[in-house]
């Protein structure tokens, strides 16, 4: 029962299977190999649109190195203050983009909408030469808070945006889960809707170390294979992940995956409400926030389920958190089990185990 996070399961048997196939014999390095160039035109037709995909190892390298090819040194990055390249990433973005600032927008639930960018500007200056000049705003996709951005929100925001003069990322860990929860297309969720440079997550939902920049304005990638080779995320044996995206990609295989995570969260989280506890945000992705006793925080921690505690600092004004309840995160992925979701149910619940 680890519901620690999705980057504690290992990779699906279809990539696994991929990884192997293409183990044998020689093919070219430094990807410009025949599965990393069938995985760009398979994304291409997903997304529907001409692209260009540079593949690299980590998420935190996908969003800083990202996030240097859309702002000049003395530019700022907008996000939430609750997002991953504001809080998990070390500085990497600041580094990697040249020392930018990282500047905290509002937002419920970790989702800056476009009212949130208004009320932003309205109050800040930035002067020229004297301040940072706002050059980026950055979206996670789903948010930290497990919510997802619909096409007409985005939309708006970007609008909002570019308005300002502002370009437009994504921060797309968890893309496929945002995705398969809501009947929208890839391209209606990101270029259609104004966004330039998608960091398209793999890791979480299937794959080994699998993780890719997406340009959906290939002007801006004019430099970008500099960056990802001084960077060190420009792999000799670039085909062991150009065939991991491949097989991730095929037959829908990735969109299969989150499906199933989806569907976990939502077991899990209906039977911890029916088992008494109360969620502080919906649940539209594989990430779970409940408010739960202490006493069935500790029951489930005694049978071995891993969760965390989560800050209450976040907690939005209308979720009151008693002396004798935690918050907690739980998140499913596509090697989560129904017998593990009902298992956890069960000892919330108080109940038998299955």
């Amino acid at each position: 029962m680890n519901f620690a996070s999705d980057n504690v399961a290992g990779a699906s048997a279809q990539v696994l299977e991929a990884i192997v196939a293409a183990n044998a014999g020689a093919a070219k390095s430094y990807g410009v190999d025949d599965f990393t160039a069938r995985a760009e035109q398979r994304l291409q037709e997903i997304f529907e649109t001409d692209l260009a995909m540079f593949t690299v190892a980590t998420g935190t390298a996908a969003n800083a190195l990202a996030l240097s090819a859309l702002t000049p040194p003395w530019g700022a990055v907008l996000s939430h203050g609750m997002a991953h390249i504001a809080n998990d990433e070390c500085g990497a973005p600041e580094f990697f983009a040249g020392g930018v600032k990282m500047l905290a927008l509002g937002g419920h639930g970790a989702k800056p909408l476009a009212a949130d960018l208004a009320a932003f500007f309205d109050a800040h200056q930035f002067r020229p030469v004297h301040q940072v000049q706002p050059s980026v705003l950055s979206v996670s996709q789903a948010t930290e808070c497990g919510l997802v951005y619909r096409p007409d929100e985005i939309a708006a925001l970007a609008a909002a945006a570019k308005a300002r003069g502002l370009r437009m990322h994504m921060d797309g860990a968890r893309f496929a889960n945002a995705l398969v929860a809501q009947e929208a297309s890839p391209a209606a969720l990101t270029w259609r809707a104004g966004i330039d440079v998608l960091s398209f997550g793999a890791t979480k939902n299937g794959c080994l170390a699998g993780e890719a920049v997406i340009f959906f304005d290939k002007a801006l990638a004019a430099d970008f294979a500099y960056r990802r080779k001084r960077a060190g995320q420009l792999l000799s044996k670039g085909r062991l992940f150009g065939a991991q995206l491949e097989a991730y990609l095929r037959d829908d295989h990735w969109l299969g995956l989150a499906r199933h995570a989806n569907a976990m969260a939502k077991r899990l989280a209906d039977g911890l409400v029916a088992a008494g506890g109360r969620l502080v945000w919906a649940v539209e992705a594989n990430e779970v926030f409940p408010i739960l006793p202490r006493q069935t925080c500790d029951r489930l921690a005694a049978a071995g389920a891993t969760f965390y505690p989560r800050s209450t600092e976040v907690v939005p004004a209308s979720a009151t958190i008693g002396r004798d309840e935690m918050m907690v995160r739980m998140v499913t992925s596509f090697a989560t089990t129904p017998d593990e979701v009902a298992r956890a149910i069960a000892i919330a619940g108080n109940k038998p185990t299955p």
